[in-house]
């Protein structure tokens, strides 16, 4: 279900409403910056660019900023104002998405060290195509739990869901190919052993990019469904006319 914004953001204070629309503004300013680390750690792994490894770490340290400010300004709005209903949900599903892009972004720098790694110790043998593929996935995942946050969307939320569901899968079954190589090369473990620690760090920022999706669907439908699998998830989301 999609639902307006205006829904959630018109009060009788002017001022009130200008701090919440700051709130998602900065929320999605910080998931820009995070989006663009994830996609940058992946182009520094691919094309060996040793540079762009080494920006990736460093916009890391904005990325944290950026997470403490926005908590502070969560902390004085829920101080201040005390909201109620879909005004409280927002505030409070902000305050815990932001911890989730901050992760990504730790991720993030993650990959890009192993991608410098890489670099001195000279390219891994295999390994590449899998993390392109599944990079491109939660990259991809990352953009639409961003998008279903601005839509106020928790259809697309759910698929951002269901996505990390085939994420999962690919990742073991990368694993698997990497171990089994390094068995069959054992000259190679050092170099695949960084491949397998960047896969790892992928597989994570999908489950992040998960669940900045059911914050979003508790956020618009007012229903946690967290750790409650994909066909219940479906069904809240599938509800409708339900009161908030």
């Amino acid at each position: 279900m999609t639902r307006d914004t205006e829904g959630f953001a018109q009060h009788i204070s002017q001022q009130f409403n200008d701090e919440l629309e700051s709130l998602r503004t900065r929320l999605l300013e910080m998931g820009g910056l995070v989006e663009k680390q994830v996609h940058d750690a992946l182009t520094a792994l691919i094309e060996a660019d040793g540079e762009l490894a080494e920006k990736v770490r460093e916009n890391d340290k904005a990325t944290n900023a950026m997470e403490r400010q926005i908590d502070e300004e969560c902390m004085r709005i829920l101080a201040r104002r005390q909201p109620a209903a879909s005004d409280l949900r927002l505030v409070v599903n902000i305050s815990k998405i932001i911890v989730d892009l901050e992760r990504i972004g730790d991720e993030a720098s993650k990959i890009a060290r192993r991608a410098l790694q890489l670099i001195e110790e000279g390219q891994a043998p295999r390994g590449y195509v899998e993390c392109r593929h599944i990079g491109y996935h939660v990259h991809k995942m990352v953009q639409q739990s961003l998008d279903s946050f601005a839509r106020y969307d928790s259809q697309q939320a759910l698929e951002v869901a269901r996505e990390d569901k085939v994420v999962d899968r690919e990742y073991k079954t990368a694993m698997r190919e990497m171990v089994t190589y390094m068995m069959e090369d054992p000259r190679s473990i050092s170099r695949v052993l960084n491949i397998l620690w960047i896969l790892r760090s992928l597989e994570r920022v999908g489950d992040h990019a998960r669940n900045v999706a059911e914050h979003v669907i508790h956020m618009v439908e007012g229903t946690n469904v967290r750790h409650i699998g994909l066909t219940r998830m479906a069904e809240e989301v599938e509800k409708s006319g339900r009161p908030k």
